[in-house]
């Protein structure tokens, strides 16, 4: 079988910036992403987090690494892009994994109000 790079994109929305919040919403949608894409920490290449600029308490990342075992994945934190009308109180991760999979069995997972950026994918 051929192993491949594949993307897995996953948001949700933040209730309160606090780092309770920051640490809950990270741990509920890396823990989605990887059941749903049956992704083993090994496969993991990288991981990318963004936040909409009124996320400010605590990276991502750390909790990635703290509570999840993603301390030996290379992981950046940066902020989305501000645009007018945009979605709010966001969390998005990109995770690059090796796998097996063919592009079209790749799960992307967007909870909460994030949903609306993928509405294709309910």
């Amino acid at each position: 079988m051929q192993n491949y790079t594949r993307g897995i994109r996953g948001a949700i929305t933040l209730e309160k910036d606090t780092k309770e919040e920051i640490k809950k919403t990270t741990c509920e949608l890396l823990e989605k992403m990887l059941k749903e894409n049956e992704v083993q920490r090994e496969d993991i290449a990288f991981a990318i987090f963004t936040t909409t600029k009124d996320i400010k308490s605590d990276y991502p990342a750390k909790h990635a690494r703290l509570e999840l075992g993603f301390d030996k994945i290379p992981m950046m934190c940066y902020n989305e892009a501000e645009v007018e009308g945009s979605l709010r109180m966001c969390l998005r991760i990109l995770l690059t994994i090796n796998t097996t999979k063919k592009q079209n069995e790749i799960k992307h997972i967007y909870l909460k109000g994030a949903s609306v950026l993928r509405e294709d994918l309910k």
